[in-house]
Parts: C-alpha cells; structure tokens; sequence
C-alpha cells in the first residue's frame, strides 16, 4: 500500500507546471482513497458489493461483437483527437496576453470529451452485463464507481487549465516572442492525455470482454 502509484501521463505532464502538496507522497492508496469516499459512498460501495454475486445467476447472452466495439472505441477516439488538433478560432499572436480563449478551448474539449465518452462506456457495459454473469458483475461494478467517483474526478480535471495557465505565463516570459507554438503543443499534449486517462475504464471494460470472447 506505500508503494508508489504510476502516474497517468496528465499527472506527470502537469505535475511539472506548479508544485505537488507537500504531503501528497506520504499518502498511500487507502487515505488517498478514502479522500474521495465519505461514509454514505462507502455503504454504497459496500451494498453493491454484496449484490455482485445474485448476477451470477443470470443466464448467459451471445457473445457479443468485440471487433465493432473495439473499432467503434478507436473511432471516437479519433474522432476526440481530432478536435484537439484543430487550431484555435482566432490565430494566436506572441503579444497576446489574455489566457481566457485558452480556458475556454480546454473547457469546450472535456465537455466533448465528457458527452461522447460517459453513453459509449454505458453501452459496453450493457453488453458485458448481457454476455455472462461474470462480466456483469464487473459491469455493475464500474456503473457503481462511476456513480461514486464521477463527479470528483470531474471536479478534479476542471482545474487542469490552472496548471496550463501557470505554462501559460512561464512560456510568456521566457519566450516572449515565440510562445504561442510550443504552448500548443503542451495544450494538446495534455488534452490527448486527459482524453486517455479517461477512456482508460471503457478500456478495460472492452479488454475483459475480448479475454472472455477468447476463452473456450
């Protein structure tokens, strides 16, 4: 439990634009856990926990389509990358000072992101949940912590632009005329970042649906 966690690509990238709490390495996972569940969420967690083996006796469904899932996930993901790579409305200019339009670029990208992720992951649980007992359980299992854990995680990458401004202004003084490029690639470096760390549960969703399509 003290051993150190990975670290997503977002966290590393931003870690590196203000200082970490001072006390955020001494946590282990079991504090840094119980930071985000109160006691109602913990009961929650605990309920549905105790409901996970009732699945076991539903019957299982075909096997569903794996590949037209997979592929339907890589095409939103481009999709999402896509318009990431899209260039601001306005060109930037080295005078420019105002880190509002990127605010709100960044803001627009995880409402994207957001919209199109959170029906698609409901989707492939419904398949899991109709595949096999087992996967159902895992199903009903990710619907719980999305419940218990979506609205902090929400919270917590709607203060990611603060880490980007603070670049923001670092790139404006030390390049004060040739900003504006490596600043966009920063941008973009961490939106496609956030984008993977939020389709990292849909992922693995799909990754143990195609292990059991596999098994005999």
């Amino acid at each position: 439990m003290r051993r150190p966690l990975h670290r997503s690509a977002l966290v590393r990238q931003l870690a590196g634009y203000l200082p970490a709490p001072p006390d955020a390495a001494r946590q282990d996972l079991a504090e840094r856990l119980g930071g985000w569940l109160d006691v109602r969420d913990a009961i929650a967690l605990h309920a549905a926990h105790q409901a996970l083996p009732a699945l076991a006796s539903r019957p299982a469904a075909p096997r569903a389509g794996v590949a037209d899932l997979q592929a339907a996930l890589q095409g939103l993901r481009a999709t999402l990358r896509q318009g990431i790579a899209a260039p601001p409305a306005r060109p930037v200019d080295p005078e420019d000072s105002a880190f509002s339009p990127h605010h709100q670029r960044c803001l627009d990208q995880q409402r994207r992101m957001e919209t199109a992720i959170e029906p698609f992951r409901a989707h492939v649980r419904h398949t899991l949940a109709a595949t096999s007992p087992r996967l159902a359980r895992l199903a009903a299992l990710d619907a719980t912590l999305e419940r218990l854990l979506g609205g902090r995680e929400q919270r917590l990458l709607s203060g990611a632009p603060a880490f980007l401004k603070a670049r923001f202004e670092q790139l404006r003084q030390t390049q004060p005329d040739h900003w504006p490029a490596p600043f966009e690639q920063e941008l973009q470096q961490a939106l496609v970042a956030e984008l993977d760390l939020r389709l990292q549960p849909v992922t693995g969703l799909l990754e143990a649906l195609a292990d059991a399509s596999a098994s005999p």
